[in-house]
């Protein structure tokens, strides 16, 4: 009878083991709200989300209507990337409002990592589970970067008018051009030779 219950408990502790792996998968640092947290990323923000891309090879797209811009430079719509294949992945959705802390990937877009101190804002306070993690809510933390950083200015894009002025030439086009500057070059060689002799 011993030996059974050695076996069972042997079992339990085999299957607890591999039934907590998963739990502990996804382990971020924990990061207190402070200046020098703020200072390890380059664009820090609150907005809604108004359109998500699934990772077609690496990396989800997701872009934000950004509200309050606390560091950075962005324009009001802001896109941001995100790995799609790590432990630490969250569901985006269209009309949630986060706080997002990113660095710049390119120059018009942010990379954002999943174990950063970004978070999603929760109508239902017990489901806030940043809260809990963070020692901090969602409203304190907006409070904190609003009189710790400041707003900034949202960067104004203007569409220019160009007309297309700066397409590439189809092929036809190409040739075109390709014989007005021969025959200009033709020109210029003749009357060169006739007036400078």
């Amino acid at each position: 009878m011993t030996r059974a219950i050695t076996l069972k408990i042997f079992i339990l502790i085999l299957l607890f083991s591999f039934a907590a792996k998963p739990a502990l998968a996804c382990e971020c640092p924990l990061t207190r709200l402070s200046i020098e947290e703020c200072n390890k990323y380059e664009i820090i923000f609150k907005g809604k989300l108004i359109s998500v891309k699934d990772c077609d090879h690496k990396f989800g797209e997701a872009v934000f209507s950004i509200d309050e811009l606390y560091k950075g430079n962005a324009a009001k719509e802001f896109k941001v990337l995100f790995d799609c294949h790590v432990d630490c992945e969250q569901k985006f959705s269209v009309g949630d409002e986060w706080i997002i802390y990113s660095s710049y990937k390119q120059i018009d877009n942010a990379m954002m990592d999943w174990c950063s101190r970004s978070r999603k804002f929760f109508k239902v306070d017990k489901e806030d589970f940043y809260s809990f993690t963070y020692g901090n809510d969602y409203y304190d933390e907006a409070k904190f970067l609003r009189e710790n950083l400041g707003l900034h200015r949202l960067l104004v894009i203007q569409k220019t008018q160009d007309g297309g002025r700066n397409e590439k030439p189809n092929t036809n086009q190409s040739i075109v051009i390709l014989l007005c500057s021969l025959g200009a070059i033709i020109a210029f060689y003749l009357l060169f030779n006739k007036f400078f002799k």
